[in-house]
């Protein structure tokens, strides 16, 4: 079956085993798609990113920003952030990806990739503020990118094309299996947003 099936209903894991992720396509109309890569661009609270390697802060070119229902900090590359409140636009968004593939999400991390030169290096999301074996869903605006997973023991490779609109969702053990990545190419001269809905665990 293709992962364009003409029945949405019907989403087929693209992983051949040791995680769940689906990829549902475009489930923006082109014109919501623009809207929504415009509002955002123009909206968001973009800052550079940070990470900490060899004890030295690095500033990257690919710019980020985080939201949630409350302030929650949220930890990575050695950075801690600390989550904005939801504007509107994230919220309509919210509620689509929601009402899509049936789960809550209460935080978002966005990443602004001004064109091909800058990607991201293999990696899982696992960090200890996720809620564990919890879906993330991302939603991908503007230019379209390949996406690519290895599997961490075998070395499996599984690719894809992230589209203008579009929705790909990972849950149940991915991220303990799986690594993915952003890779970089000169033939994207477009800018790309990404949005990855999460769910930041209070309990932890």
């Amino acid at each position: 079956m293709s992962l364009f099936d003409d029945q949405p209903d019907i989403i087929e894991n693209i992983l051949p085993y040791d995680g769940i992720t689906s990829y549902y396509g475009k489930i923006f109309s082109d014109e919501e798609a623009d809207h929504y890569f415009e509002a955002l661009m123009t909206q968001t609270e973009w800052k550079s990113d940070q990470a900490v390697i060899f004890g030295k802060v690095i500033e990257t070119k690919r710019k980020v920003a985080w939201y949630g229902d409350e302030k929650y900090s949220y930890t990575y590359s050695g950075r801690t952030k600390t989550a904005l409140p939801w504007n509107r636009t994230l919220l309509k968004i919210k509620e689509k990806i929601e009402a899509v593939s049936g789960e809550t999400f209460n935080s978002c991390l966005l990443n602004l990739y001004h064109n091909g030169s800058e990607g991201m290096a293999y990696h899982s999301d696992g960090e200890k503020d996720l809620k564990d074996n919890g879906a993330i869903s991302s939603v991908s605006f503007g230019a379209a990118r390949k996406f690519h997973f290895k599997h961490k023991t075998t070395k499996e490779l599984v690719s894809l094309i992230l589209e203008h609109g579009s929705l790909l969702m990972m849950k149940d053990v991915t991220q303990k299996f799986w690594l993915h990545r952003l890779p970089t190419t000169t033939k994207v001269i477009r800018p790309r947003i990404s949005l990855t809905f999460r769910t930041i665990d209070r309990s932890k």
